[in-house]
Protein backbone atom coordinates (compact mmCIF):
# COMPACT_ATOMS: atom_id res chain seq x y z
CA UNK A 1 0.00 0.00 0.00
CA UNK A 2 3.16 2.64 -0.77
CA UNK A 3 0.08 5.15 -2.42
CA UNK A 4 -1.45 5.00 0.89
CA UNK A 5 0.89 6.00 3.08
CA UNK A 6 1.83 8.62 0.93
CA UNK A 7 -1.28 9.96 1.37
CA UNK A 8 -1.89 9.46 5.38
CA UNK A 9 1.87 11.21 5.28
CA UNK A 10 0.52 14.33 3.16
CA UNK A 11 -2.97 14.48 5.10
CA UNK A 12 -0.59 14.75 8.68
CA UNK A 13 1.91 17.28 6.70
CA UNK A 14 -0.82 19.35 5.76
CA UNK A 15 -2.64 19.57 9.52
CA UNK A 16 0.79 20.06 10.62
CA UNK A 17 1.57 22.68 8.07
CA UNK A 18 -1.89 24.90 8.31
CA UNK A 19 -2.13 24.53 12.06
CA UNK A 20 1.81 25.93 11.96
CA UNK A 21 0.50 28.90 9.72
CA UNK A 22 -3.05 29.74 11.36
CA UNK A 23 -0.66 29.95 15.17
CA UNK A 24 2.08 31.91 13.51
CA UNK A 25 -0.48 34.51 12.12
CA UNK A 26 -2.14 34.43 15.28
CA UNK A 27 -0.04 34.87 17.54
CA UNK A 28 3.10 37.12 15.41
CA UNK A 29 0.79 39.24 13.66
CA UNK A 30 -2.54 38.71 15.14
CA UNK A 31 -1.39 39.79 18.86
CA UNK A 32 1.44 41.61 17.01
CA UNK A 33 4.02 39.66 18.91
CA UNK A 34 6.76 40.50 16.56
CA UNK A 35 6.55 43.95 18.17
CA UNK A 36 4.87 43.59 21.30
CA UNK A 37 8.41 40.80 21.70
CA UNK A 38 6.28 38.85 25.28
CA UNK A 39 2.98 38.08 26.20
CA UNK A 40 3.19 36.51 29.38
CA UNK A 41 0.63 33.38 29.65
CA UNK A 42 1.05 31.52 32.32
CA UNK A 43 4.17 32.32 33.70
CA UNK A 44 7.07 31.63 34.15
CA UNK A 45 5.30 27.93 32.64
CA UNK A 46 4.27 29.57 29.46
CA UNK A 47 5.05 32.57 27.54
CA UNK A 48 4.90 34.25 24.40
CA UNK A 49 8.75 35.27 23.53
CA UNK A 50 9.75 36.66 19.93
CA UNK A 51 12.53 34.58 18.58
CA UNK A 52 13.60 35.18 14.32
CA UNK A 53 15.60 31.97 14.06
CA UNK A 54 18.14 32.45 11.06
CA UNK A 55 20.01 29.58 11.98
CA UNK A 56 19.09 25.59 12.44
CA UNK A 57 17.75 24.56 15.96
CA UNK A 58 17.57 27.20 18.71
CA UNK A 59 19.63 29.89 16.42
CA UNK A 60 22.57 27.57 15.74
CA UNK A 61 24.64 27.58 12.82
CA UNK A 62 23.49 31.16 11.02
CA UNK A 63 25.22 30.88 7.98
CA UNK A 64 24.12 34.42 7.06
CA UNK A 65 21.91 36.20 4.33
CA UNK A 66 22.96 33.23 1.56
CA UNK A 67 22.05 30.33 4.58
CA UNK A 68 18.76 30.98 4.61
CA UNK A 69 18.21 29.54 0.74
CA UNK A 70 20.69 26.91 1.99
CA UNK A 71 18.42 25.78 4.74
CA UNK A 72 15.49 26.03 2.99
CA UNK A 73 16.87 23.49 -0.53
CA UNK A 74 18.13 21.35 2.14
CA UNK A 75 14.54 21.42 3.86
CA UNK A 76 13.22 20.31 0.53
CA UNK A 77 15.74 17.79 -0.05
CA UNK A 78 15.02 16.66 2.91
CA UNK A 79 11.29 16.48 2.88
CA UNK A 80 11.47 14.86 -0.77
CA UNK A 81 13.44 11.81 0.43
CA UNK A 82 11.46 11.09 3.52
CA UNK A 83 8.42 11.33 1.02
CA UNK A 84 10.09 8.61 -0.78
CA UNK A 85 10.97 6.68 2.20
CA UNK A 86 7.74 7.17 3.43
CA UNK A 87 6.45 5.27 0.73
CA UNK A 88 7.81 1.15 1.82
CA UNK A 89 6.45 1.85 5.99
CA UNK A 90 3.47 1.69 7.43
CA UNK A 91 0.64 4.07 8.94
CA UNK A 92 3.13 4.87 11.95
CA UNK A 93 6.06 5.85 9.58
CA UNK A 94 3.63 7.76 7.03
CA UNK A 95 2.53 9.54 10.30
CA UNK A 96 5.91 10.32 11.63
CA UNK A 97 6.92 11.27 8.09
CA UNK A 98 3.75 13.65 7.77
CA UNK A 99 4.42 15.66 11.19
CA UNK A 100 8.12 16.14 9.66
CA UNK A 101 7.24 17.26 6.49
CA UNK A 102 4.54 19.67 7.87
CA UNK A 103 6.45 21.08 10.29
CA UNK A 104 9.93 21.50 7.85
CA UNK A 105 7.60 23.03 5.42
CA UNK A 106 6.23 25.10 7.89
CA UNK A 107 9.33 26.47 8.84
CA UNK A 108 10.39 26.87 5.38
CA UNK A 109 7.09 29.11 4.66
CA UNK A 110 8.71 31.59 7.31
CA UNK A 111 12.37 31.76 5.95
CA UNK A 112 10.52 32.50 2.54
CA UNK A 113 8.38 35.11 4.08
CA UNK A 114 10.02 36.63 6.68
CA UNK A 115 13.91 35.42 6.23
CA UNK A 116 13.63 33.63 9.73
CA UNK A 117 11.74 30.95 11.35
CA UNK A 118 9.27 32.39 13.70
CA UNK A 119 9.99 31.00 17.03
CA UNK A 120 7.66 32.46 19.73
CA UNK A 121 7.02 29.17 22.66
CA UNK A 122 8.47 30.05 25.73
CA UNK A 123 8.63 26.85 28.43
CA UNK A 124 10.20 27.05 31.49
CA UNK A 125 9.55 25.12 34.66
CA UNK A 126 11.04 24.47 38.18
CA UNK A 127 13.09 27.46 38.83
CA UNK A 128 14.61 27.23 35.57
CA UNK A 129 14.25 29.94 32.77
CA UNK A 130 14.55 28.83 29.30
CA UNK A 131 15.83 31.22 27.22
CA UNK A 132 14.86 29.30 24.05
CA UNK A 133 11.43 29.52 22.36
CA UNK A 134 9.85 27.38 19.54
CA UNK A 135 7.19 26.74 17.08
CA UNK A 136 4.48 24.30 16.35
CA UNK A 137 6.55 23.04 13.27
CA UNK A 138 9.72 22.50 15.19
CA UNK A 139 7.69 20.84 18.22
CA UNK A 140 5.68 18.56 14.90
CA UNK A 141 9.27 17.44 13.67
CA UNK A 142 10.45 16.51 16.87
CA UNK A 143 7.33 14.28 18.10
CA UNK A 144 7.61 12.92 14.58
CA UNK A 145 11.24 12.10 14.51
CA UNK A 146 10.78 10.45 18.18
CA UNK A 147 7.50 8.33 16.58
CA UNK A 148 10.15 6.93 14.12
CA UNK A 149 12.93 6.43 16.33
CA UNK A 150 10.31 4.65 18.71
CA UNK A 151 8.68 2.42 16.13
CA UNK A 152 12.03 1.57 14.74
CA UNK A 153 13.31 0.08 17.92
CA UNK A 154 10.14 -1.48 18.67
CA UNK A 155 10.15 -2.66 14.62
CA UNK A 156 13.67 -4.54 16.07
CA UNK A 157 12.76 -6.37 18.50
Amino acid sequence: MPAGNIGRALLVAAVVFALDRALKLWVVVGLDLQHRLHIPVLDPWLNLTMAWNEGINFGLFDFGAAGRWVLVALALAIVAALLVWARHGGWVQAIGVGAIVGGALGNVWDRVRWGAVADFINMSCCGIRNPFAFNVADAAIFGGAALLVVAGARKGR
